[in-house]
């Protein structure tokens, strides 16, 4: 046996053993399904050309200064995920860990950065979902006026993808009329609305309260913006274990973990198969 099989049937082993699943996943869980991970300005550079052409980096697109400055740009920049996420098909991995979290006695829980909505795509129950940095799919007043948030349904972007800027009319807040915003958190951000969160935080939480063998497998989450790397350790040292699948930075700590090279749908796909032939 490889010792790559070995890694994917220990992990299956892992599998077996637990009572609840926590899903943690990063930006690199998409790639499999077509989604930019923005990994360094080169890469977010290659999705959004006009911007590279500017010189403009991530971080200075998405914060909030962008849209009080030149709206139409950051709503052309969220405008374009939203619609990209809109017609994204997740990937086979996403079943895969669907299947094996509801054959466990409580069931998973999805902690994870990604703000593009895909979980729920995929059939996992949004009230078992923690989107810790927000979700594209609702808005919020930009100011903010209030702490009103409410589903991005009804706006329909149409950008110049060439140039990066929204065409149509940008939403507004019902209450005050002013510029709406996705309810992300972004960078420089101190008007994010955090309450949609904090309320699936304090359901993750309680969650995690009733299960004694959880365990965690983190997909595509780098160590850049390490919020899942974070929360994925805390529950290791709540008792759980850990199987990281990466294609890069793919060491665990404890020798009962699972480090796995490879990206999420191929290092699913392995485990999948050993769990086939238990």
């Amino acid at each position: 046996m490889t010792i790559e099989r070995q890694l994917a049937a220990r992990a299956a082993e892992l599998i077996a053993q637990a009572d609840g699943l926590v899903i943690a996943a990063g930006a690199g869980i998409g790639v499999d399904s077509g989604l930019p991970d923005f990994r360094g300005n080169e890469g977010f550079w290659k999705a959004y050309p006009a911007l590279g052409l500017a010189r403009m980096e991530f971080t200075s697109v998405a914060s909030p200064r962008t849209f009080r400055d030149d709206p139409a740009l950051a709503w052309g920049f969220y405008g374009h995920r939203l619609k990209l996420y809109r017609e994204t098909a997740p990937h086979e991995g996403f079943a895969l860990l669907k299947a094996w979290g509801e054959a466990m006695e409580h069931g998973s829980f999805v902690f994870t950065s990604n703000v593009d909505g895909q979980f729920q795509k995929a059939g996992f129950d949004p009230r078992t979902i923690y989107e810790c940095h927000g979700s594209i799919h609702h808005l919020q007043c930009l100011e903010p006026c209030c702490s009103e948030i409410w589903p991005a349904d009804d706006f329909v972007p149409d950008v110049d993808a060439d140039a990066c800027r929204l065409r149509n009319e940008a939403p507004r807040c019902p209450d005050c009329g002013g510029l709406a915003r996705p309810n992300i958190l972004m960078f420089g951000d101190w008007g994010w609305v955090e309450r949609r969160s904090g309320m699936q935080a304090a359901r993750l939480e309680a969650w995690l309260e009733k299960v004694r063998r959880p365990l965690v497998i983190e997909l595509g989450a780098g160590t850049a913006i390490p919020s899942v790397r974070h929360f994925g350790h805390g529950v290791v040292q709540r008792g759980g274990r850990m199987v990281r699948i990466n294609p890069r930075e793919f060491a665990v700590s404890g020798a009962a973990d699972v480090g796995i090279a490879a990206g999420a749908l191929e290092g699913l796909r392995a485990i999948g198969r050993e769990i086939q032939n238990r």
